[in-house]
């Protein structure tokens, strides 16, 4: 197979709100937009570090794991976070905490050897972890 990451799927309450959001507190830049009108959907996809979220409002939904701890996330299946590396793990945090993102876990070590991590959250709750391999760019090499 060859198979790429193309983009990840967060749902949130406010496409605006969120637009601006991915844009100022991660510096995502704002891709395509639609609307599939027959399920009340509009989407967004904002891109940036080599990936793409997309961002998809629906009418009525509700909140889901969001603004957890990262282990309480994970009693809930599905998705549970979106993860960024960085080779400036404690100035990136404190930017993004800066920028308005809310701060669930501050820099730590990781479970993997020689790894850091962080975690904050959208304005929805949505996870976005921060990870600090040494290997930005190449996320597999220290994997």
């Amino acid at each position: 197979m060859n198979l790429l990451h193309h983009h990840v799927g967060v749902s949130v309450s406010n496409l605006d709100e969120s637009r601006k959001w991915y844009a100022d507190v991660l510096g995502m830049t704002e891709g395509y937009a639609f609307e599939i009108p027959p399920f009340g959907v509009r989407g967004c996809f904002m891109a940036g570090y080599g990936t793409r979220v997309e961002l998809l409002e629906r009418a009525g939904s509700a909140g889901g794991i969001g603004g957890h701890q990262p282990p309480a996330a994970l009693l809930t299946r599905g998705y549970g976070h979106i993860a960024f590396d960085t080779s400036d793990l404690d100035a990136d945090y404190a930017e993004i905490v800066a920028r308005g993102a809310t701060p669930v876990w501050d820099p730590r070590p990781s479970p993997e050897p020689g790894v850091r991590m962080a975690f904050v959250a959208d304005m929805d709750g949505n996870l976005v972890e921060l990870v600090e391999t040494g290997a930005v760019g190449d996320a597999t090499a220290a994997r």
